[in-house]
């Protein structure tokens, strides 16, 4: 009796703190479903009174999410001490975003598939997953869905920080007529996946970039391994859950829909390996504090010609973020430029710029302003 009476009262407090942290976490939860509910009558309400294009209010609702991170960065800092780190406050609040903008706004998005590619995740992080999201099988085929109107945008990767540029993004730029209106900065971590040993592993299979970034890696921890492309990485995913002895560079999502082991985490060679992708539509984001634009422009091709284009942005002040030269289609030895650079092509210094540079340039094609993104 005694020893029975001891343990009812050594165990009921703990039972009672239970049920108060359990009414505890019931009522917090309560006043974020209120406070959802609040947020998206105030979209509704922006919505009405002000115009604006759905795809410019995903833009602001980014632009404005990366300055409140900005402001908590320090909170990241001190995870230790229970703060949610920046990357998973990011992906909640473009959730909510997402949800409230798609009650105004429905919302479809096209992206280089299959699910769980790369391209998935950008769309994902860029969108919220209320979008409604469609894989297509080909850079190409985004553009044309999206010049046909099938959705309201695309989105296309167009630069790796260790490849460098997307030659069929590039190429669908110089070769037709479509905006820019937001990016994506994904970091990229790949892994080896598979149902299989790592010691059983015979062949590794990805996308060529893939395999690229991982070669280091791929040739020190399996010499003997035949590596093998293939269109994406979330196609190896699914064939590695399929075949014995097969193993895919993939993401970690990838991995879980197709029920793979991860044999190792983040192989990739550069540790620092980011994705930037490109958001496709027909808007033209209003100016933020912190806008790049895109510019595609064609010299004659005569010495000093790229020198005196280039002079036209330092006497405006203006830095240049990113240059590449991409053969002008039809020419021999002639090259279109693609720059970016800081500000919006709103602005008194832009428009100075661009003018001056129009008065030069055989041909010159305004890609577009957006709000510049950032790395969570």
């Amino acid at each position: 009796m005694n020893s029975s009476s001891s343990n009812d009262s050594t165990t009921q407090p703990s039972s009672d703190r239970a049920v108060k942290t359990s009414e505890v976490i019931d009522s917090i939860d309560q006043r974020i479903l209120e406070l959802v509910r609040q947020r998206h009558k105030a979209v509704q309400q922006m919505c009405a009174e002000q115009q604006g294009a759905p795809v410019g209010r995903i833009s602001e609702a980014a632009a404005r999410i990366d300055r409140l991170l900005d402001r908590s960065a320090q909170a990241e800092e001190s995870h230790e001490d229970g703060a949610v780190p920046n990357a998973s406050s990011a992906a909640l609040l473009r959730h909510v975003s997402s949800i409230c903008l798609q009650s105004v706004h429905r919302l479809q998005a096209i992206y280089l598939g299959p699910p769980h590619s790369y391209s998935h995740l950008a769309a994902i992080k860029y969108f919220g997953d209320a979008t409604t999201l469609t894989p297509v099988a080909s850079i190409p085929a985004v553009f044309e869905a999206v010049a046909r109107e099938d959705a309201l945008c695309g989105i296309v990767p167009i630069e790796n920080s260790t490849d460098g540029r997307v030659v069929d993004t590039l190429g669908m730029f110089v070769r037709g007529d479509m905006q820019i209106c937001g990016e994506v900065l994904l970091p990229i971590h790949h892994n080896l996946l598979s149902t299989t040993p790592r010691d059983q592993i015979t062949e590794v299979h990805s996308k060529p970039q893939a395999l690229s970034q991982c070669r280091g890696w791929l040739a020190k921890q399996l010499p003997n391994a035949q590596l093998v492309e293939i269109s994406s990485t979330a196609a190896a995913a699914k064939l590695a859950s399929q075949q014995r002895g097969v193993a895919a560079v993939a993401s970690l999502e990838a991995g879980r829909e197709y029920e793979l082991d991860v044999i190792a985490n983040s192989i990739e060679d550069n540790p620092n390996n980011v994705t930037r992708f490109a958001v496709l539509g027909r808007e033209r984001p209003a100016p933020t504090s912190n806008d790049k634009t895109a510019i595609l422009f064609q010299v004659s091709h005569e010495p000093g010609a790229l020198a005196n284009a280039m002079t036209i942005f330092k006497q405006q002040d203006l830095n240049l973020t990113w240059i590449e030269s991409f053969p002008a289609p039809e020419t021999k030895n002639e090259y279109m430029f693609f720059i970016e650079l800081t500000g919006h092509r709103e602005t008194e210094a832009v428009q100075s710029a661009i003018q001056e540079l129009d008065s030069l340039a055989q041909r010159l094609t305004i890609l577009g302003s957006y709000p510049r993104a950032c790395i969570e």
